[in-house]
């Protein structure tokens, strides 16, 4: 039977299994979770269409990307940089993106965004650079371009990336266009603290939200201080992302600098697979991680996202775009718990993000994620492609996995009936 076309309204989810091992029926209303009850006992849906069965599969709020460059994304092939640090993969990227149009980064970003939605990335806040040559705003008017054509399907918040060679008007312009946030990374700027005052107070005339690349390096700079105290008594939200530096801290400087964040309430990107990438490459031996300090982070209570950052360009050459490949890296690299990697991923990156509360639970956004597995370990290691994903109530993704494995020559099985077997679908039921 041909399905039903997405996206489709949803009121009921049967027999899910949460992440702490309930099984459950997950009632809908458009955009709202309205219940959670024991499975088997939710009301009839008005049709077929309208619930799914999710036997063997775990439902849990979907996750949200709080570090993205779409712009960037799926370059890496049309450059073929050099492998390296941050200073080359910079190099890379601003040679390159001379030759950049405004067409060439939609596709790009649309397909990456679509693709992050199939794995279920239910909300993107990506970067955009405001380039050095030609026309600054291509990129910003490409991303917008993408936020409008997905409009219904996820949610797109869009930071404007300026730099020490970009003018206070051409970020002036960004933001007129429809760009949501501030951003920058005043730490790589010739004089930091000056750039970091210029960028907030860009942010301070408009009354926008601020997200900064923040002492993305193991030594140097230290702006996350200043950072803290400038904001203090702001009202706008106001995000840094990567924070390497604090992990590298001695102890009492560490304690010192959250506790500005803290009281700033900042919020904090963590961005594995890219910082574990980019960073350590003049340390041959004893190379460290190059992460933030999330475990420090967590205890004082300061709010922490984990996204992918970068996908396939000068600065990662690798990755999925899928959350749960940053789940694994913040269980493996991070020494993060498996529940606390997974809400690193959706409730965490949403919180930094400023979306309101998601997940089955009542009363909550219907942003959700079910995917194969009924243990959160299975879960992360195994990132099973079997998925469902509910934006706003709606199905708006659905993948399938098809396995055929032989059995082994002197298997004791006699039948096929006895070979293993494993979820069918097709991928393409978007």
């Amino acid at each position: 039977m041909t399905p039903a076309p997405l996206p489709r309204r949803l009121e009921v989810l049967r027999r899910a299994t949460l992440l702490d091992g309930r099984l459950v029926d997950v009632v809908l209303d458009g955009p709202v979770v309205a219940a959670v009850l024991p499975a088997g006992s939710a009301p009839p849906a008005s049709g077929p269409d309208a619930e799914l069965d999710l036997t063997g599969f775990t439902v849990m709020t979907a996750p949200a990307e709080p570090h993205a460059h779409l712009d960037k994304a799926g370059s890496w092939d049309l450059i073929e940089p050099p492998m390296g640090d941050l200073g080359r993969a910079v190099e890379s990227w601003v040679a390159y993106a001379t030759t950049m149009t405004e067409e060439s980064i939609v596709e790009r970003a649309r397909a990456m965004a679509l693709r992050m939605l199939a794995q279920g990335t239910t909300a993107i806040r990506s970067h955009v650079d405001l380039l050095r040559d030609g026309d600054p705003l291509r990129g910003v008017r490409a991303l917008l371009r993408v936020r409008a054509e997905l409009d219904g399907l996820l949610d797109l918040q869009l930071v404007a990336l300026g730099h020490e060679f970009v003018s206070d008007a051409v970020y002036e312009e960004a933001l007129d266009l429809g760009v949501d946030l501030v951003g920058g990374a005043p730490h790589m700027a010739t004089e930091p603290l000056p750039q970091l005052h210029r960028q907030l107070d860009i942010a301070e005339r408009r009354g926008a939200p601020v997200d900064l690349h923040t002492d993305e390096s193991l030594d140097g700079p230290v702006t996350i201080v200043e950072l803290a105290k400038r904001v203090r008594e702001w009202s706008q939200p106001v995000t840094a992302g990567h924070c390497v530096r604090l992990g590298t801290m001695p102890p009492a400087e560490l304690a010192a600098t959250i506790a500005e964040v803290h009281a700033s309430d900042l919020g904090i990107v963590t961005l594995p697979i890219t910082n574990l990438y980019l960073q350590g490459w003049g340390h041959p031996t004893s190379t460290p991680r190059g992460l933030t300090a999330i475990r420090a982070l967590l205890e004082a209570g300061v709010r922490v996202g984990a996204g992918a950052d970068n996908v396939r360009d000068p600065f990662n050459p690798v990755g999925r775009g899928d959350a749960l490949e940053t789940a694994s890296l913040l269980v493996t690299a991070g020494h993060c718990t498996l529940h606390e990697a997974l809400t690193l991923i959706s409730d965490g990156a949403r919180s930094v993000m400023s979306l309101p509360p998601a997940g089955p639970q009542p009363g909550a956004a219907a942003e959700l994620l079910a995917v194969r597995g009924t243990r959160p370990g299975a879960i992360v290691a195994e990132a099973s492609a079997d998925r469902y994903v509910v934006h706003a109530g709606r199905l708006v993704a659905h993948s399938r996995v098809e396995q055929h494995v032989a059995l082994p020559q002197h298997s004791p099985a006699t039948s096929a009936a006895s070979a293993p077997t494993a979820p069918t679908i097709s991928g393409g039921d978007r």
